[in-house]
């Protein structure tokens, strides 16, 4: 090996040692909802925005009914001018808890996006004093909405997301789905974070995300965040901007969700929105070559022999183990490709910002 490849491993053996130990440090501070929570006394509003989801819809639904603790439940599923099944599903459920909320959506608004002009609506017909937005490919355990409610509530933060517990079954998503969790398990102090005003310490998730009412009004609701494609993270963005706090946190034990099931639902999935992620090119650049420095450096190094850059491999494998292993994921032999799923965020982030330059982004059918 030249110095400089010697030179290269060392630092991003370095890195990733630092990684792992931050990641042990998050695991340990991570906030995990109660499995026995004390019953809810507020109002929850349920929102769920659903373009052509019939075949999640019903399961998402009767999960939701079956909640426990909450006695005071509204589930409002706005049908985002579907062309399955969706609304004739939803009507098909009778519990008066559910309302249906249908079309309107085809048109947009100038500037706002598909799912941020959805869920304004939803909350906009919402009478809880807590908003829980829930991605129709989300199954709830029964106490998955108290649970949410106590901590959102028992931490004094104005907005929660619970991480769901992610189903990953190709070998498409055994590689990259991991990377969700893994990614602010790893490079974001979570009680820090929590508190901190800067935009780059802020991660949530659109699939369970719990907002105080009263919070949601302050930061301008989905309005202030209208054009934006990661609106979850943009969301609580401006909470915080409003003086408010929050961050995510453990929904590994009151959730699921699997997101796609197959690669070509999965690069559509990741290219729509990850050319937004790191704020410009220059930083997407910036972060990806990071990521290869610690965790793809390191490995090669060690197919040609070298001491320090087997330590760096082990230690990616040791902190993606680690996190799998907490969140319900595969860990073995997954996590031994850690470094084959960082190069496919890297190809996936690639093609996000080209398709993204060219001006051919779609989602469900919608130009982005």
């Amino acid at each position: 090996m030249s110095t400089i490849a010697r030179t290269l491993t060392a630092i991003g053996t370095a890195g990733a040692l630092a990684g792992t130990a931050h990641t042990v440090w998050n695991l340990r501070a991570l906030r995990t909802p109660s499995r026995t929570p004390a019953p809810s006394h507020e109002r929850v509003s349920v929102l769920i925005p659903a373009r052509n989801e019939a075949s999640h819809i019903t399961a998402c639904l009767q999960a939701l009914l079956a909640s426990a603790g909450v006695p005071e439940l509204e589930i409002l599923v706005l049908d985002d001018d579907s062309t399955d099944d969706t609304a004739q599903l939803v009507r098909a459920i009778t519990d008066d808890r559910v309302r249906l909320i249908e079309g309107g959506t085809t048109t947009l608004p100038v500037g706002w996006l598909g799912k941020t002009w959805a869920c304004h609506r939803l909350a906009a017909e919402a009478s809880g004093t807590v908003l829980v937005f829930v991605d129709a490919d989300v199954t709830l355990e029964p106490v998955g909405l108290a649970a949410t409610v106590e901590l959102l509530r028992s931490t004094g933060l104005d907005l929660i997301s619970p991480y769901p517990r992610q189903l990953a079954i190709t070998p498409g998503e055994r590689l990259v789905q991991p990377l969700l969790q893994w990614s602010w398990l790893t490079a974001l102090p979570l009680r820090v974070a929590e508190g901190s005003p800067r935009e780059s310490m802020a991660a949530a998730n659109g699939q369970l995300l719990a907002v105080d009412a009263g919070a949601y009004a302050r930061a301008g609701g989905h309005a202030a965040v209208k054009g934006e494609v990661l609106d979850d993270v943009a969301l609580l963005r401006a909470v915080k901007r409003s003086g408010g706090h929050g961050g995510v946190v453990d929904g590994t034990a009151i959730a699921t969700c699997r997101m796609y099931e197959s690669w070509a639902d999965l690069e559509a999935g990741y290219t729509k929105s990850l050319w937004s992620a790191f704020g410009t090119p220059g930083g997407a650049t910036a972060v990806l070559s990071t990521l290869a420095l610690l965790y793809v450096v390191p490995p090669v190094a060690a197919l040609r022999g070298s001491r320090i850059g087997a330590v760096g491999y082990a230690a990616g494998v040791t902190g993606r183990a680690l996190i799998a292993r907490r969140v319900g994921g595969r860990v073995w032999p997954d996590s031994l490709a850690h470094p084959l799923s960082i190069a496919a965020l890297g190809y996936l982030t690639s093609t996000s910002l080209r398709r993204h330059a060219a001006g051919s982004l779609q989602w469900k059918g919608r130009a982005l």
